[in-house]
């Protein structure tokens, strides 16, 4: 995506990340890498989903959280594992 409309996107919407019920911390364990791992991943803002590049930090068998910059604003925030491809 055009990094101009990602970050007029982002800038006008809040970030969407999943709910610590969602999460379900108590049940997955949790994954910490001291090496993240470049992936594409599907986000939110408000509701315009795009495609960022980002890194993989941490996750369970069900998510992943990662960080990515729109700009110079770094995000963070867990989505879905199904949303997120490994860039090879």
């Amino acid at each position: 995506m055009d990094e101009r409309i990602a970050a007029t996107v982002a800038a006008d919407k809040p970030l969407q990340s999943l709910t610590e019920k969602e999460l379900r911390l108590d049940v997955y364990p949790l994954t910490t890498s001291p090496q993240p791992l470049e992936v594409l991943a599907w986000v939110r803002f408000g509701a315009h989903a795009m495609q960022v590049r980002a890194r993989a930090v941490r996750w369970t068998q069900k998510a992943v959280g990662i960080e990515f910059t729109i700009g110079e604003i770094q995000h963070r925030t867990w989505v879905w594992a199904n949303a997120v491809d490994r860039v090879q």
